[in-house]
């Protein structure tokens, strides 16, 4: 190769030269470098095999009408909703598992949409409630009004509030005071109303979508980890790609409505949720859930060394319940008899994102948490 050099007066002159040595030198660097670019890769979690006589659900038809329901549930809403297959996948696997899903987004991602375009192929109820620090649990649940009949009598009668619908945005939940919060938490946990004395059952199936702001923390009141616990799900929607950005954008210049239509009724999500109950799971299965919960827990000795190293709290027995109930639903979801390693690793990070707390060291290696939770899959013998 030639290249250009200047003598001392100046007088550029062609010369000669090989650059071995240059590439030699930048094969010396890249060496040297290799280490750290390895540090800042992303680990993936292990995969494990399961093995062939494991047992399978005993009715093969129901887990093909499952999964055929499950992919025209999804064909209806992808007419309204463009990308996050994860977020929907996971949506619908807990509804179906009867759970409840907080999700964490930047405001316009379409979390809104989502739910009502659930609620038009579900062919359920929809209701949204904004939360304020002004709102009160009587403008969630609902209250006893004072009203005069055609007689002019008086009497007590219990005006419901928007909690009472099938799907419920709970829409910037963080927003509202403590107080508001418990309540809506207390309905979301036991499916049903007390209000002087009297209590009200919720229809069935009953899901609720919390959403939250990770940007805008001023005004908020961030719920507390006993709180969040009982979301079965922690989601979060990333800002789509240029080209499904490009997508929302066409969608919404034809129309800004919904136009899915019913694919699955409420029924048959009921009857989903008895199916899934009868996936078998075998011990393996079942023993690596537990032991990736309990090795959450830096206090205890049998834990793995990320735990030690990177957490402060570990998640509940409900995160093993939600692992396990879960992982049966998505199993069928994707056609499948039983449960496998592949569908708890797979549900690992949305179960565990938000029953688990960093410490200074994560912090400091800038970590995220579902940095730390691959490290305890892989450790999780």
């Amino acid at each position: 190769m030639k290249r250009f050099k200047k003598n001392r007066q100046n007088e550029a002159e062609i010369t000669e030269e090989t650059v071995e040595g240059e590439v030699a030198e930048g094969m010396e660097a890249e060496e040297e470098t290799a280490p750290e670019a390895a540090a800042e890769t992303y680990e993936e979690p292990v995969r494990r095999v399961m093995p062939a006589d494991a047992p399978k659900v005993e009715s093969p038809e129901k887990v093909i009408r499952f999964s055929q329901s499950i992919a025209k549930l999804k064909e209806e809403l992808a007419k309204d909703i463009v990308g996050m297959e994860e977020t929907v996948d996971n949506v619908i696997c807990a509804i179906i598992a009867g759970g409840n899903v907080l999700l964490e987004g930047v405001p316009g991602v379409g979390k809104t949409r989502l739910v009502r375009s659930l609620g038009k192929a579900l062919n359920l109820p929809f209701s949204r409630i904004q939360f304020t620090p002004d709102l009160m649990p009587s403008d969630v649940t609902g209250s006893n009004i004072i009203e005069q009949d055609e007689k002019g009598k008086m009497s007590m009668v219990f005006q419901r509030g928007p909690i009472f619908a099938n799907l419920v945005l709970a829409d910037e939940i963080n927003r509202a005071t403590p107080k508001t919060q418990a309540a809506m938490l207390e309905v979301m946990q036991e499916h049903k109303v007390t209000v002087s004395k009297q209590t009200y059952k919720l229809s069935e199936p009953f899901f609720v979508l919390a959403t939250q702001n990770p940007i805008e923390q001023d005004g908020t009141y961030p719920l507390p980890e006993a709180q969040m616990d009982r979301f079965m799900f922690k989601l979060i929607v990333n800002f789509p790609t240029s080209k499904e950005l490009a997508g929302i954008v066409n969608m919404t210049q034809v129309t800004m409505d919904e136009t899915a239509e019913v694919a699955v009724g409420g029924e048959e999500i009921l009857e989903m949720r008895e199916l899934a109950k009868t996936v078998p799971v075998i011990d393996d299965v079942l023993d690596f859930a537990v032991e990736l919960v309990s090795n959450t827990h830096p206090e205890l000795e049998s834990s793995c060394a990320s735990a030690h190293k990177y957490l402060k709290f570990g998640a509940s027995p409900r995160a093993a319940q939600a692992l396990i109930t879960c992982a049966k639903v998505r199993a069928l979801m994707y056609g499948n008899y039983n449960v496998s390693y592949d569908d708890i690793i797979a549900l690992a990070y949305p179960v565990l994102r938000h029953r688990i707390k960093l410490n200074y060291n994560a912090i400091t290696e800038r970590l995220t948490v579902d940095d730390v939770i691959t490290k305890l899959i892989n450790e999780t013998k």
